[in-house]
């Protein structure tokens, strides 16, 4: 019952968040701010935008592994992630990103074999950073990063709080933008969990049941690319990776490679962005990870509430 209460409760907060901010947007657009949906999607392209967005990330991945039965595990997510910058003067803004996963459907492994565990808030994670535009159109990311032990089901919740700092550098070219993500974590906590066997999930990170007094260590990022096209159309991409330095051999590297497509329209007097995007595993753990992810992105483009 206190599961499902949270649930409905992170739901209706995310609602009436999001409602609010689109209203403002409109209230904006009434005001004369009529910029183009090709001028949006550049200006989104750019990792130290004054735009903000709240984004919903629509995940479907189809796993692999040694584990039985591990390649007909499938999942589905959504991650509600809002970039709502505050700038600090015209070349710096700063940022503060939450990250809400919510679980439809996730396999874990445990003594009797897979279980779908249903619905889950997941592990919340968040950075907070400054970014700086500089006359090379170059762009530098300097921040820090966590992730926290928020899921609602035992068997989906990081045995570890991770914290630790995080970089990004992006260059912008004519044609479009690329760039480079990179944060580690180290673990707050030591793992104290006394079941045996039990294979959680925190992102794309697998961690299978720790010796009690373990910690954990993970580099982890994202690489992007953009390029423009015309009438509000990208080709884009932006995998994440991750290297758990703590895990057994075969289980540490986690990267996807692939990329998609984007398209800024405008309904009514609201910028959306959507995004689709297919990402193949080139390397993932042994014993249980992803092989193929299908994201689809929804972007309202708000107003900012400062």
């Amino acid at each position: 019952m206190k599961k499902v209460i949270r649930i409905k409760t992170c739901i209706i907060a995310l609602m009436i968040f999001t409602t609010t901010l689109i209203s403002a947007q409109e209230d904006n657009q009434t005001k004369g701010d009529k910029k183009s949906a090709d001028e949006i999607a550049k200006e989104l392209a750019d990792p130290n935008t004054v735009l903000g967005t709240l984004n919903f990330n629509f995940d479907y991945i189809n796993y692999q592994g040694d584990l039985p039965e591990a390649g007909s595990q499938n999942s589905f997510s959504m991650g509600f992630q809002p970039v709502l910058p505050v700038p600090l003067n015209k070349t710096v803004n700063l940022f503060v990103r939450p990250n809400i996963p919510l679980y439809f459907t996730q396999p874990t492994f445990g003594v009797n074999g897979f279980e779908n565990q249903g619905v889950n808030l997941g592990n919340i994670s968040a950075d907070v950073a400054v970014g700086k535009s500089f006359p090379s159109k170059t762009v530098g990311v300097l921040g820090v990063f966590g992730s926290f032990r928020t899921a609602s089901n035992e068997d989906l919740r990081s045995p570890y709080t991770l914290l630790g700092p995080e970089i990004a550098v992006g260059q912008i070219f004519k044609w479009g933008v690329v760039g480079l993500l990179v944060s580690h974590g180290w673990s707050v906590n030591k793992y104290d969990d006394p079941t045996a066997g039990r294979v959680s999930i925190m992102g794309n990170d697998v961690f299978a049941a720790s010796k009690a007094g373990e910690s954990a260590s993970i580099t982890s990022g994202q690489y992007f690319y953009n390029i423009s096209l015309k009438n509000g159309w990208q080709i884009a991409g932006g995998p994440t990776y991750s290297y758990n330095h703590k895990a057994e051999k075969g289980n540490k590297f986690t990267l996807p490679v692939g990329g998609g497509a984007v398209k800024v329209v405008r309904f009514g007097k609201l910028p959306m962005k959507f995004q689709l995007q297919y990402w193949y595993y080139v390397a993932s753990p042994d014993a249980f990870g992803p092989q193929h992810q299908i994201r689809f992105t929804v972007s309202p483009v708000v107003a900012l509430p400062w």
